[in-house]
Protein backbone atom coordinates (compact mmCIF):
# COMPACT_ATOMS: atom_id res chain seq x y z
CA UNK A 1 0.00 0.00 0.00
CA UNK A 2 1.02 3.71 -0.02
CA UNK A 3 3.36 4.48 2.40
CA UNK A 4 4.58 8.35 1.68
CA UNK A 5 4.79 10.71 -0.89
CA UNK A 6 8.50 10.26 -2.62
CA UNK A 7 8.93 12.38 -5.22
CA UNK A 8 7.29 16.30 -5.59
CA UNK A 9 6.76 18.26 -8.73
CA UNK A 10 8.07 21.76 -8.88
CA UNK A 11 7.22 24.27 -11.43
CA UNK A 12 10.20 25.93 -12.33
CA UNK A 13 11.57 28.81 -15.50
CA UNK A 14 14.45 27.68 -15.17
CA UNK A 15 15.79 24.56 -14.48
CA UNK A 16 19.49 25.81 -13.63
CA UNK A 17 18.09 28.72 -11.89
CA UNK A 18 16.33 26.54 -9.52
CA UNK A 19 19.29 24.03 -8.85
CA UNK A 20 21.05 26.77 -8.06
CA UNK A 21 18.46 28.26 -5.94
CA UNK A 22 17.93 25.08 -4.32
CA UNK A 23 21.55 24.02 -3.43
CA UNK A 24 23.33 27.72 -2.86
CA UNK A 25 20.50 29.29 -1.35
CA UNK A 26 18.20 27.21 0.63
CA UNK A 27 21.28 24.25 0.80
CA UNK A 28 19.38 21.14 -0.64
CA UNK A 29 21.44 18.64 -2.04
CA UNK A 30 21.28 17.71 -5.57
CA UNK A 31 20.16 13.92 -6.05
CA UNK A 32 19.64 13.77 -10.17
CA UNK A 33 20.83 15.81 -13.14
CA UNK A 34 19.88 13.81 -15.70
CA UNK A 35 19.13 14.62 -19.25
CA UNK A 36 16.46 12.26 -21.27
CA UNK A 37 16.11 10.49 -24.72
CA UNK A 38 13.43 12.98 -25.22
CA UNK A 39 14.65 16.33 -23.88
CA UNK A 40 13.84 15.56 -20.97
CA UNK A 41 16.01 17.06 -17.93
CA UNK A 42 14.88 14.75 -15.19
CA UNK A 43 16.48 17.29 -12.16
CA UNK A 44 16.01 16.33 -8.08
CA UNK A 45 16.82 18.00 -4.88
CA UNK A 46 16.42 17.13 -1.29
CA UNK A 47 16.55 18.99 1.97
CA UNK A 48 19.90 18.28 3.61
CA UNK A 49 20.59 14.84 5.78
CA UNK A 50 16.95 13.90 3.87
CA UNK A 51 16.92 10.34 2.67
CA UNK A 52 13.27 10.67 1.98
CA UNK A 53 11.39 13.08 0.17
CA UNK A 54 12.73 14.98 -3.06
CA UNK A 55 11.54 17.64 -5.40
CA UNK A 56 11.67 17.28 -9.03
CA UNK A 57 12.47 20.62 -10.65
CA UNK A 58 10.56 20.70 -13.29
CA UNK A 59 10.40 22.64 -16.67
CA UNK A 60 6.45 22.60 -17.81
CA UNK A 61 7.60 22.54 -21.23
CA UNK A 62 8.93 19.08 -21.39
CA UNK A 63 6.33 17.70 -19.11
CA UNK A 64 2.45 19.16 -20.03
CA UNK A 65 0.03 17.83 -22.70
CA UNK A 66 1.08 20.79 -25.37
CA UNK A 67 2.68 24.08 -25.27
CA UNK A 68 -0.46 26.15 -24.30
CA UNK A 69 -0.81 24.31 -21.50
CA UNK A 70 2.55 24.59 -20.37
CA UNK A 71 2.83 28.56 -21.14
CA UNK A 72 -0.11 28.48 -18.72
CA UNK A 73 1.76 26.68 -16.21
CA UNK A 74 4.51 29.08 -16.23
CA UNK A 75 2.35 32.41 -16.39
CA UNK A 76 1.02 31.14 -13.14
CA UNK A 77 4.74 30.44 -11.35
CA UNK A 78 6.18 33.67 -12.47
CA UNK A 79 2.79 35.76 -11.19
CA UNK A 80 3.08 33.84 -7.69
CA UNK A 81 -0.13 31.90 -7.62
CA UNK A 82 1.17 28.56 -6.95
CA UNK A 83 2.37 26.52 -3.76
CA UNK A 84 4.20 23.69 -3.77
CA UNK A 85 3.45 23.23 -0.03
CA UNK A 86 5.15 23.41 3.10
CA UNK A 87 8.93 23.65 4.61
CA UNK A 88 9.68 22.02 7.73
CA UNK A 89 12.34 23.99 10.13
CA UNK A 90 12.76 23.39 13.82
CA UNK A 91 13.82 27.12 13.91
CA UNK A 92 11.85 29.54 11.71
CA UNK A 93 13.37 32.86 13.04
CA UNK A 94 16.59 31.58 13.16
CA UNK A 95 16.50 29.56 9.68
CA UNK A 96 14.69 32.74 8.42
CA UNK A 97 17.67 35.14 9.44
CA UNK A 98 20.21 32.36 7.56
CA UNK A 99 18.67 32.16 4.65
CA UNK A 100 17.63 36.13 4.70
CA UNK A 101 21.68 36.40 4.49
CA UNK A 102 21.59 34.23 1.70
CA UNK A 103 19.15 36.32 -0.72
CA UNK A 104 15.82 34.23 -0.42
CA UNK A 105 12.85 36.75 -0.70
CA UNK A 106 10.52 36.42 1.96
CA UNK A 107 7.40 37.92 1.53
CA UNK A 108 6.16 37.56 5.22
CA UNK A 109 8.78 37.27 8.33
CA UNK A 110 8.29 34.83 10.88
CA UNK A 111 4.89 35.32 12.98
CA UNK A 112 2.77 33.09 15.46
CA UNK A 113 0.21 31.16 14.02
CA UNK A 114 -2.21 28.79 15.82
CA UNK A 115 -0.40 25.96 14.08
CA UNK A 116 3.36 27.18 15.15
CA UNK A 117 5.77 29.71 13.51
CA UNK A 118 5.32 30.90 10.14
CA UNK A 119 6.93 32.73 7.42
CA UNK A 120 6.60 32.38 3.49
CA UNK A 121 9.38 31.92 1.15
CA UNK A 122 9.72 32.69 -2.91
CA UNK A 123 11.52 30.78 -4.98
CA UNK A 124 13.88 32.24 -8.11
CA UNK A 125 10.85 31.01 -10.54
CA UNK A 126 8.01 32.59 -7.91
CA UNK A 127 6.34 29.31 -6.55
CA UNK A 128 5.79 30.45 -2.73
CA UNK A 129 6.53 27.93 0.82
CA UNK A 130 5.29 27.97 3.55
CA UNK A 131 8.29 27.89 6.42
CA UNK A 132 6.63 26.31 9.54
CA UNK A 133 7.72 26.08 12.61
CA UNK A 134 5.24 23.58 14.16
CA UNK A 135 4.13 23.92 17.55
CA UNK A 136 6.36 21.83 19.96
CA UNK A 137 9.31 21.63 18.16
Amino acid sequence: MINGIDIVSVWVLDQDSARDFYTGKLGFELTNDIKLDNGMRWLTVRPPGSTGQEFVLMDPAHSMLDRQTAEQVRALVAKGALSPGVLATSDCRGDYAVLVQRGVEFTQPPAERPYGIEAILRDDSGNWFSFTQRKGW
